[in-house]
């Protein structure tokens, strides 16, 4: 069976078409473009930062530093600017990982705080969706305040794992979809990679700096 070229579409049948190869254009440059190679150890802060940072969604680990980070010795920084969150041990990073913080309707407030709650299971009050009797869902991205519940059914708040309160009014930090930037209603999603170990290594009182 001959390969056909040109217009026409390869056949179970005889053909009478020779198959050619191209002629070559010696007027025609091929240029290859060269891929960047990491020069970087593998494992090492500059490696990960040699790709796609700070976009990435990846996790940076300090292998050596991580394991020694705990409620005494930790604090957290947050780059509102890079949409990345640092898990610190004195001035060294021991985590940095991505964040998603407030959308432009409800700005993420910088400055500086302390964690005053941890809850591992925690829902909102304010954002969710509403419930019918049956347990169907109603409205999705309901506000608790604006909207309210048909008769036998209820308001069920948005899962906010690891939650860490930051502020008297519900800014706080907790696992999340951070796969897009500025998206949150104010609070600091963190990668379900990540935020796990954030909640381990602090405690209530542990610092939090917001920069933007």
């Amino acid at each position: 069976m001959a390969a056909l070229t040109g217009l026409f579409l390869t056949s179970c049948g005889s053909s009478p078409f020779k198959a050619t190869e191209p002629t070559p254009n010696p007027e025609q440059t091929v240029v290859k473009v060269a891929e960047k190679v990491n020069p970087h150890p593998p494992g090492s802060y500059e490696h990960f930062k040699f790709g796609p940072y700070p976009g990435t969604t990846r996790t940076w680990k300090n292998a050596a530093l991580l394991p020694t980070a705990n409620a005494t010795n930790s604090h957290v920084k947050v780059d509102l600017s890079t949409q990345r969150g640092f898990l610190m041990v004195g001035d060294q990073i021991a985590m940095d990982y991505r964040v998603s913080s407030g959308s432009s309707k409800h700005k993420t407030p910088p400055g500086t705080y302390k964690i005053t709650e941890k809850i591992k299971d925690k829902r909102s009050n304010l954002y969710g969706k509403i419930l019918n009797a049956d347990g169907g869902v109603v409205k999705s991205g309901a506000d608790s305040r604006k909207d309210t519940p048909p008769p036998g059914g209820e308001f069920l708040g948005a899962s906010m794992p690891y939650w860490m309160r930051l502020t008297n009014t519900g800014i706080g930090m907790h696992a999340g979809n951070v796969n897009s930037r500025y998206a949150s209603h104010g609070c600091i999603r963190s990668h379900a990679d990540a935020v796990p170990i954030v909640f381990e290594k602090t405690k209530i009182g542990t610092q939090v700096t917001i920069t933007e």
